[in-house]
């Protein structure tokens, strides 16, 4: 078998009662030897900063701990403390996101900040009270509670659902089974060391219980594990099919100012998908043809014959590219200067869409 060894598989003794005693130690024991260093996690005897753990939170949904590497470092600079954030403008905040996605996380932090403000700075400290923040859900709520505050509750994500489906064997499908995938690793959760215990799950799913390859030959708790045990671990965490992701179409127009090279961007509305970010002007975006979109003004418009894609979490986006060379004007909108465009927060779509026309 190409995901697990199977001589290790057919080695292994039953599994053995998974106490929380038991399988906590020895997961404890491994991370206390192999734990990531992360710029937001607190060392060893460090007391674990909320601010952090919260920000690091929002930040790693459904982005790679590689690009968080990056921007969280850049992003504490600009905004060092809870209180910080909240006093700035929302659109320094967005500006300041842009590139890592799922835009509407930036309005919440931004939100749960200001709400955070009001309450002096300091961030609930049970699960139940950091749920009822914007942004925050049940992951979230249970990573920085036990991570920061050390209760005792369980930090479901993804790498923790794989590491629990292939423990137990676990044969429902996601996403129905994520209740008892939370019943399960609640069970394990140790008193006296939950965010330690939190974090180790994350890493063993990150880097020995992998999706595809998992090394189980290596793994501090494989004798509590069933699926390495039948040698059958990357059968799970079994998902249920996942429907068609539709596509959409839609058309934008890229104005350039003659004498300096300057692009037209306007922001969209508060709500909705890209809420409050900027965008190159264009209409709507919607199944089948791309609905009729009139330019932002008269001009001479040239159609790019190669259209931009892009993907988002429920759609797919085919976009038609206008550009147009115009003299200076009042336009509805800002004139953004390419040497400057990295500071006006584009989502990565229309970053796209300005390399297609040649702007950057």
């Amino acid at each position: 078998m190409a995901a697990v060894d199977s001589e290790f598989a057919l080695d292994l003794p039953p599994p053995v009662s998974r106490s929380k005693a038991g399988f906590a130690k020895a997961l404890l024991a491994w991370y206390d030897e192999a734990r990531r260093r992360l710029p937001w996690r607190a060392e060893p005897g460090e007391v674990p900063d909320p601010y952090r753990v919260w920000l690091s939170e929002i930040m790693l949904q459904q982005t790679t701990v590689a690009t968080v590497l990056d921007r969280f470092p850049r992003f504490l600079a600009k905004f060092p403390t809870v209180k910080a954030l909240a006093a700035a403008p929302l659109e320094s905040v967005l500006a300041e996101w842009a590139g890592l996605g799922y835009y509407a996380r930036a309005r919440n932090l931004h939100a749960c900040a200001r709400e955070v403000a009001v309450m002096g700075g300091r961030f609930p400290d049970t699960a139940a009270g950091l749920a009822r923040l914007p942004g925050i859900g049940d992951y979230t709520a249970g990573a920085i509670a036990a991570i920061a505050f050390g209760r005792p509750v369980a930090a479901v994500d993804g790498n923790v659902e794989r590491v629990m489906t292939r423990v137990h064997r676990l044969a429902d499908p996601l996403p129905g089974a994520k209740p008892a995938i939370r019943r399960l690793t609640q069970a394990l959760v140790p008193a006296d060391r939950p965010g330690d215990f939190a974090q180790a799950l994350m890493d063993l799913g990150a880097g020995i219980c992998q999706p595809k390859t998992p090394a189980c030959s290596r793994c501090p708790v494989a004798r509590f594990c069933e699926g390495a045990a039948a040698g059958d671990a990357t059968r799970y965490p079994v998902k249920a099919p996942k429907a068609a992701r539709p596509t959409r179409h839609g058309t934008v127009h890229v104005a350039i100012r003659e004498r300096d090279g300057a692009v037209l961007l306007r922001r969209r509305p508060a709500k909705g998908l890209l809420g409050g970010m900027m965008e190159v002007p264009g209409g709507e975006w919607a199944e089948g043809a791309a609905p009729l979109a009139p330019p932002p003004f008269a001009g001479d418009w040239r159609r790019l014959n190669v259209a931009v894609e892009h993907t988002f979490t429920h759609f797919h986006l085919i976009l038609s590219v206008e550009v147009a060379r115009v003299a200076d004007f009042a336009a509805a909108g800002e004139w953004h200067r390419p040497a400057h465009l990295d500071q006006a927060g584009l989502p990565t779509v229309f970053m796209k869409v300005l390399r297609a026309a040649g702007v950057v």
